[in-house]
């Protein structure tokens, strides 16, 4: 049970991560003709496949849904109007380094600019993570600039992914969160226990557990495309955080060629209830830089919703939005 293990074999398995395009390609028996193409853009923005996740994908088959979310491709080097390096403005709200303000009552933190697996639309794969603070004293501009302004009551544990965190520094950043009286909240938002179901353990169940503990209500956002990411050890590592009182939310993004047709949404949603994870945002594709081929029209989008609503019950269909620089909340995309 992943729920014993020691630290180290979550780190173990990230260790194991696919990392050249060469492997990827012969190890799931790949035409060898996607290689230059995935050898360039992978220079661009390098490649990372965690072995569990790489186990989900159909070998031999180039449109495998799990596959088109990290193989790197030509397309990615191609420019198009409206796309940007930092499409979302989160440069534009980031008061110091590390702390991104955006909208009223909730600041988020760039806690980790490390992700275990790097999906090729990722909104962040132009930001300066070098920028961020590394050494915990770095740190206390943040958690100074958090404890004076009483108007946040909800703190967001982002990235990069905030559960690549070693455990000494993640209970020092959810203690520090957990110590500022005005904040009522900590929502996690990493894609960890879907793509390394192994980091859902008893030594990170210890630190949340104390987190509530300290009257800091805890939830947790996850990160999933298409039902078949939902294998069985995801499923254990959902369960987990579940049995601890811990809200899990899911966050997808509608890309084309993974699930821009109804079935693989539907077949998500079930999946997601069925383990009483809340189906939370479908959202329409960040239009940052080398991810155009990733993007599905908003009308397609919103036909996809309204098969949603027929095929099933109305908290099992996710709110379809896009995130507008400059807007003070998510905007919703149905009428």
């Amino acid at each position: 049970m992943s729920s014993t293990l020691p630290e180290t074999t979550w780190q173990k398995s990230l260790a194991q991560s696919i990392r050249d395009p060469q492997e990827l390609i012969t190890r799931l028996r790949l035409p060898e003709e996607l290689l230059p193409a995935a050898e360039k853009s992978a220079r661009l923005f390098p490649l990372m496949v965690p072995p569990s996740y790489l186990a989900r994908m159909e070998p031999g088959n180039p449109h495998d849904p799990l596959l088109k979310q990290v193989l790197p491709l030509q397309a990615e080097e191609d420019q198009f109007p409206g796309f940007s390096n930092d499409a979302v403005g989160d440069l534009q709200v980031r008061p110091t380094p590390g702390l991104l303000h955006k909208y009223h009552g909730r600041a988020l933190l760039i806690a980790s600019g490390a992700c275990a697996i790097h999906c090729r639309y990722c909104f962040r794969r132009h930001y300066p993570y070098g920028e961020d603070p590394r050494t915990l004293a770095e740190w206390e501009a943040v958690w100074d600039a958090l404890e004076q302004d009483a108007s946040i009551q909800e703190v967001i544990l982002s990235g990069g992914d905030p559960l690549m965190l070693t455990e000494a520094r993640l209970r020092v950043f959810c203690e520090r969160i957990a110590a500022i009286p005005h904040v009522k909240r900590l929502r996690i938002h990493s894609r960890l226990p879907v793509v390394l179901p192994d980091r859902i353990h008893s030594g990170l169940i210890e630190i949340l557990e104390r987190t509530k503990a300290a009257g800091t209500t805890v939830w947790m956002v996850i990160h999933a495309n298409h039902p078949q990411e939902i294998a069985a050890d995801v499923e254990q590592s959902i369960q987990q955080l579940i049995q601890t009182g811990i809200p899990v939310l899911n966050q997808a993004v509608l890309l084309k060629g993974v699930n821009d047709v109804v079935e693989p949404l539907v077949g998500l949603s079930e999946k997601l209830i069925n383990l009483g994870v809340m189906p939370y945002y479908l959202h329409q594709l960040d239009r940052v830089s080398g991810v155009a081929h990733f993007e599905v029209p908003e009308a397609q989008g919103r036909a996809l919703i309204r098969e949603l609503r027929v095929r099933l019950p109305g908290y099992a269909v996710p709110q379809y939005v896009r995130e507008i620089m400059g807007e003070p909340h998510k905007t919703s995309l149905m009428d």
